[in-house]
C-alpha cells in the first residue's frame, strides 16, 4: 500500500530538527521537508504538488500563501502556551523596547501571557503582511529595538536594523499538525497513482522544463536548479523570434548574473492550440572561491550592537567616508568584528548587489582586472601587507572608486607610510572588546537569541555572577571569542539562565571570588591587583587608573603585558 505523502514547509531552519525527530512516529506517511518563507514556500508547495505530494503542513502566513497556491490539503501548525511562553520570556531579558508583532493567532495568546506573567512587553496586531513593513518603521521610530513574532516579522525587524525574535512552534506543534494529516487523507478517496507516475517521469528526464501558451504565459514549469524563473521577457522574445524563423529546434544562449544560461526550445500543438516547449540548463557559476574571493549578497540587516561611546563613534565616521565614495583602512586586531561591520555597512547600502571578500595571498598575479564588477557594490581587501607597491592593486582599487563601488581595506598592523598605494586612505581603528564595555551585555543577549533561534538551546538568559566571570576575561577576548565562549554555554547550559559554574567550566577556572591570593611573581601580584580594582569599579578603566595612581595607557598596557 502506497504511504501518504506530507510535504512540510518550515518557515524557518531550525524547525527542521524538531521535525526531524517526529519523522520516527509517523511510519506510515512518507514525510519530506523543505525550508521556505512565504512566496519561497509557496513556490516550494506548489512544485510538492506537481511532484505528487498529498498533504501540505507549514505555518503562519507562508501556510496561507500556500493555500493559494496548491488544490491539495493544507495543515497550519498551531502555536501552542508553552511555545509562547518560553519565546515571550526570552524577549522581556532584551535591555531596550521590545513588541510583539503579528496576526491575530500570534497576538491574542501573546496578550493573555503578558498580562499573566507581568511582562514588560507591547503586542500589536496587523491585518496582512503588507502592514508590517510601515508599522515596524513606525515602532523604530518611536524607539522600539526588538520585535517578536512571525519569520516575515522578524525579517522585516532585521532589515531595519533591529533585533529580531522569532517565535519557535516546539515538538508538540509539530505531532499535532501530523496527526491531523493522517486524519485528513483517511478522507481522501482521489488516487493519484497515474498523475505521480507521469509527473515523476517528464520531472526526471527534463529536470529544467517551462510549457509557454502562444500569449507567452506559463503552463507548467518545472525547475529543479532554479529558485525562481530566471527568463526575461527578452529571453522569450528572442527564442520565439528563433523557432519562427528556423521552423524546428533551436537553442540560444545567454548570461544571467553569473552563470550560463542556455535555452532549447521547439513548438508543439495540442487541440489546435500551439505551445512553446523550453528545456533550461544552468552553466556553471563564476569560480570565484579558487582565486580566494566569496561573493556575498545576503541582503538582510543583522543589528550592530553599538552602545558604547567608542563603536559609535567608528560607525558614524566609517558611514561618513562611505557615503563620499572614499577608500576605508580598518585597523584592529584579528576576530574582533571588522568584517562583521563591512558587512553591516554592505547591507545598508548595497541595494541587493554583491560584496566581494578578497583574500590576496591565495589570488594570482593579473587576476584582479578579469574580475567582472558589473554588480558588485562593495569589495573588502585582506592580507594586502605585501602588496602595497602593486601596481595591478591600485589599479583595480581605482577602478572600483570610478565605479563608486566600496572599498574597505582590513588589517592589524599600521601600514608603512613609505609604502602604501598611491591612493589616500583613511584609517579607522576598530574598537577593541575592553573598549566596548558597555556592549558587553548586548553582544552576549544577541548570541543567546541567535543560537536559541538557530540551535533550539534552552538558556535565555545569563546570571550575574556569571557575567562577572566573562567581564573578568574581557581584557584578553576578541567579539568572536566572546560569541564562541556564549555559544559553547549555550549549548552546555541546561537551565534557562546560564550559571557561573558553566562558565568557569568553559573558561577552565573555578568561579572567582573577591578575595587576592598575592601569589606568583611581582608582574603577576600586581595584574592581580589591577584585576581587583577592575572588579571593584565595575570595569571602569579610568576610576581604576585614578585609584592606582597611574594613566589609563598605562593599565592598558599592564594588563596586555
Amino acid at each position: 500500500m502506497m504511504r501518504t505523502r506530507v510535504h512540510i514547509i518550515a518557515p524557518y531552519e531550525s524547525m527542521t530538527t524538531i521535525i526531524e525527530e517526529s519523522i520516527p512516529l509517523f511510519p506510515q506517511l512518507a514525510i519530506q521537508c523543505e525550508v521556505g518563507d512565504l512566496v519561497k514556500g509557496a513556490e516550494l508547495a506548489a512544485q510538492a504538488e506537481r511532484n505528487g505530494a498529498d498533504i501540505i503542513i507549514s505555518r503562519g502566513g507562508t501556510a496561507q500563501l500556500i493555500k493559494e497556491a496548491v488544490t491539495i490539503p493544507v495543515i497550519d501548525v498551531q502555536l501552542t502556551g508553552y511555545d509562547m511562553i518560553r519565546s515571550l520570556t526570552l524577549a522581556s531579558q532584551f535591555n531596550g523596547l521590545t513588541a510583539i508583532v503579528g496576526f491575530s493567532n500570534i497576538t491574542s495568546g501573546a496578550q493573555s501571557i503578558i498580562d499573566l506573567m507581568d511582562l514588560p512587553l507591547k503586542v500589536y496586531t496587523i491585518r496582512s503582511s503588507e502592514d508590517v513593513a510601515r508599522l515596524l518603521l513606525e515602532l523604530k521610530a518611536s524607539g522600539y529595538r526588538q520585535i517578536v513574532g512571525d519569520v516575515i516579522t522578524v525579517n522585516t525587524a532585521k532589515t531595519y536594523g533591529m533585533e529580531g525574535l522569532l517565535i519557535q512552534s516546539g515538538k508538540e506543534s509539530i505531532l499535532r499538525a501530523l496527526e491531523d494529516a493522517q486524519l485528513v487523507y483517511r478522507y481522501l478517496s482521489k488516487n493519484h497513482a497515474i498523475s505521480i507516475i507521469l509527473n515523476d517521469l517528464v520531472t526526471k528526464e527534463h529536470p529544467n522544463l517551462m510549457i509557454l501558451d502562444d500569449q507567452n504565459e506559463v503552463v507548467f514549469e518545472n525547475l529543479t536548479d532554479f529558485e525562481q524563473n530566471p527568463l526575461t521577457d527578452n529571453h522569450i522574445y528572442l527564442t520565439n523570434t528563433n523557432l519562427e524563423f528556423h521552423q524546428s529546434q533551436v537553442q540560444n544562449v545567454f548570461i544571467v548574473d553569473d552563470y550560463q544560461l542556455t535555452v532549447t526550445a521547439y513548438e508543439t500543438a495540442l487541440d489546435n492550440k500551439r505551445f512553446k516547449v523550453f528545456f533550461l540548463e544552468k552553466g556553471q557559476p563564476y569560480a570565484f572561491a579558487q582565486y580566494g574571493i566569496t561573493a556575498y549578497n545576503d541582503i538582510s540587516m543583522e543589528p550592530i550592537v553599538a552602545e558604547s561611546p567608542a563603536m559609535q563613534a567608528a560607525l558614524r565616521n566609517i558611514r561618513t567616508l562611505y557615503e563620499n565614495h572614499e577608500p576605508i583602512y580598518l585597523l584592529g586586531e584579528a576576530d574582533s568584528g571588522k568584517s562583521f561591520l563591512v558587512k553591516h555597512i554592505h547591507q545598508m547600502y548595497s541595494g541587493g548587489g554583491l560584496l566581494l571578500q578578497m583574500d590576496l595571498t591565495q589570488m594570482p598575479p593579473g587576476h584582479l582586472h578579469r574580475i567582472p564588477l558589473s554588480k558588485v557594490r562593495n569589495v573588502e581587501i585582506n592580507q594586502m601587507e605585501n602588496r602595497l607597491e602593486d601596481e595591478e592593486l591600485i589599479s583595480f582599487i581605482q577602478n572600483c572608486l570610478q565605479r563608486q563601488i566600496g572599498v574597505f581595506i582590513l588589517g592589524e598592523q599600521r601600514l608603512n607610510p613609505d609604502r602604501t598605494l598611491h591612493i589616500e586612505l583613511n584609517t579607522i581603528i576598530m574598537p577593541s572588546l575592553v573598549d566596548r564595555q558597555e556592549d558587553l551585555e548586548p553582544l552576549i543577549q544577541h548570541f543567546l537569541s541567535d543560537y536559541y533561534q538557530k540551535y533550539g538551546t534552552v538558556a535565555v538568559k545569563m546570571k550575574e555572577d556569571a557575567l562577572r566571570l566573562i567581564r573578568d576575561q574581557v581584557p584578553y577576548m576578541t567579539v568572536n571569542q566572546l560569541r564562541h565562549l556564549i555559544k559553547q554555554a549555550a549549548l552546555n547550559e541546561q537551565e534557562y539562565v546560564i550559571s557561573a559554574s558553566t562558565v568557569s567550566l568553559l573558561l577552565g577556572q573555578h568561579p572567582s571570588s573577591n578575595t587576592m591570593k598575592l601569589n606568583g611573581t611581582l608582574k603577576e601580584i600586581e595584574k592581580e591587583i589591577i584585576q581587583y580594582v577592575l572588579q571593584e569599579e565595575n570595569n571602569n578603566q579610568s576610576k581604576a587608573a585614578e585609584r592606582l595612581g597611574i594613566n589609563r595607557a598605562t593599565l592598558w598596557r599592564k594588563l596586555k603585558e
